[in-house]
């Protein structure tokens, strides 16, 4: 058994045993669906925005249930960096990629049959690289907000 799958079984911060292994069944099946948005946003509504809201959901009820620290051992803060930066990174790679046939965002990708996985041209790839990047980003808001949160509440009580 790895350590962090041991300090999750032994852990007493977070939430209740029962809210614990919820968010342990749940967290599969939220990635899951999440990387299902983003990989299709070409064919059905979703992309990746929607998806991406939805995988960062998933670590955020991560830290809810489970607190802060096993988290972040899951997406440190520094990785989520790296993730963000990475996906920002490729979108503009396939933005420049583009220029290859001459101009901004050029589809230099084979548009396949309609109605299929690969038909999107390079829309499946800039939904890749958003998802990325707002995964990164909501989760390291979200981890700003509850660290800094309880910082200044601290403060706040300290004045009065």
């Amino acid at each position: 058994m790895h350590d962090i799958e041991k300090e999750i079984r032994e852990s007493k911060s977070g939430m209740t045993m029962i809210v614990k292994t919820i968010v342990r069944f749940a967290m599969g099946i939220i990635i899951l669906f999440g990387a299902y948005i983003v990989l299709y946003g070409h064919l059905t509504p979703g992309g990746g925005f929607a998806g991406g809201v939805i995988l960062a959901c998933g670590y955020i009820i991560l830290t809810l249930a489970f607190g802060k620290d096993i988290a972040l051992r899951k997406l440190s803060d520094q990785g989520a960096s790296i993730m963000d930066n990475s996906g920002a990174l490729a979108f503009i790679v396939i933005g420049l990629l583009g220029y290859t046939g001459g101009y901004f965002f050029l589809n230099f990708i084979d548009h396949g049959k309609r109605f299929e996985l690969f038909s999107g041209g390079i829309i499946p790839l800039c939904n890749i690289a958003i998802a990325l990047k707002v995964t990164a980003s909501l989760f390291a808001i979200f981890i700003a907000l509850a660290i800094f949160g309880k910082f200044i509440s601290g403060l706040v009580e300290e004045e009065e």
